[in-house]
């Protein structure tokens, strides 16, 4: 028990324990904060949870600006238009907010296994947006009752049947990450078929 507590040059492990508030994400990184105030070798639990949580919501905003930093560059080189652009853009950064309100409004709340989800979308918003801008610069007048807008919501279907596929599993990150991806998938389509022709 001692050799467990005390190393041969006389240092001690010391461990402590946090109280209930650190139960919350903000009471855990207090805790954190005042424990590696002190020490700042510590290790344990408490600051590995930090630390992943630290890398994966930095991945997370590094992917996000990514692929919209990569799909505005695309989108430039391909459309050659700034309004163009704007038009695909903006459906997709309309329904990026409007998941973030269903998700608050559920309440359905972010975390490590389903923020992984809305980086996904974007290759899809874009999809849908970049059909409707095309059409238009085409000639086409009417897009919800063009082939592109049938195409486009059977297209919706099909996906939205693969990721709530995920929201049934009993793992409770994964069934996060297929709600969250069938409820983005659903703004994403409500943004492209009300925004667009609009």
């Amino acid at each position: 028990l001692a050799r467990d507590w005390r190393l041969p040059d006389g240092r001690m492990l010391v461990q402590v324990l946090p109280t209930a508030a650190a139960h919350t994400s903000e009471g855990l990184r207090a805790f954190v904060d005042d424990v590696t105030r002190v020490a700042p070798s510590a290790g344990g639990s408490a600051v590995t949870i930090q630390a992943t949580s630290a890398t994966i919501t930095g991945a997370f905003r590094s992917a996000a600006i990514g692929a919209l930093i990569a799909i505005t560059l695309i989108l430039a080189a391909t459309l050659r238009r700034v309004r163009d652009v704007a038009l695909v853009l903006a459906p997709l950064l309309l329904s990026a907010l409007l998941t973030l309100l269903v998700a608050v409004l559920l309440p359905l709340p972010l975390n490590f296994a389903n923020i992984i989800a809305l980086p996904l979308l974007l290759g899809v918003g874009v999809s849908f947006n970049i059909y409707f801008v095309m059409n238009w610069r085409a000639g086409q007048r009417d897009p919800l009752g063009s082939a592109t807008a049938r195409a486009i919501v059977f297209s919706a279907l099909t996906t939205g049947s693969a990721f709530g596929s995920l929201a049934l599993s009993n793992h409770p990150g994964t069934a996060s990450m297929g709600e969250l991806l069938l409820i983005s998938l659903g703004c994403t389509l409500l943004a492209s078929l009300v925004f667009i022709p609009a």
